[in-house]
């Protein structure tokens, strides 16, 4: 038997709350990895907050939920940067429900989005150390197209880009 399994837009305040709790509980695994806290790394999205994917869609970020049998397990968001390029952002699936296919779902229904809208090309920044997820986004066809350092960051951020023509 088949599960249901659908993506679709988060709109509502309640869908908002639960995609916080979605993306908080996927990036928690990297908060411990790398010893991120509220103090040393305070926008990771292990901290993600309602009040702040509120205030990325108040910039334009459109937010999508994977659902299985209606039970969200998965998020990303996508923002248009200018003309010619996306974001796609916290690309989060829940620790259970990995190795499935579900975040290659979500990417790929990402780009189905960013083509509908005319654009050819996203970016993605990631923790540069996290190496699996580095080759992982390869796979995809992403190539890195710079690392940089902030000081308010304790790792390096990985940027990488791929075209979807």
């Amino acid at each position: 038997m088949m599960s249901e399994l659908s993506i679709r837009e988060i709109v509502g305040a309640d869908e908002l709350r639960n995609s916080a709790r979605v993306v908080r509980n996927a990036f928690k695994t990297v908060a411990l990895e790398f010893n991120l806290t509220r103090e040393n790394s305070p926008t990771h999205p292990s901290f993600m907050t309602t009040r702040r994917l509120r205030e990325d869609r108040s910039r334009g970020a459109r937010f999508f939920g994977l659902f299985l049998e209606g039970k969200q397990v998965g998020f990303v968001a996508v923002e248009r940067a200018d003309a010619d390029l996306f974001y796609v952002e916290r690309l989060a699936v829940l620790p259970e429900y990995r190795h499935r296919g579900h975040g290659k779902g979500l990417m790929e229904f990402a780009f189905e989005y960013v083509r509908a809208n005319g654009v050819e090309k996203v970016s993605i920044g990631i923790i540069n150390e996290q190496t699996i997820l580095k080759d992982w986004y390869k796979s995809l066809g992403f190539v890195e197209t710079a690392t940089r350092q902030f000081a308010h960051l304790p790792f390096t951020v990985c940027f990488m880009e791929r075209e979807i023509s």
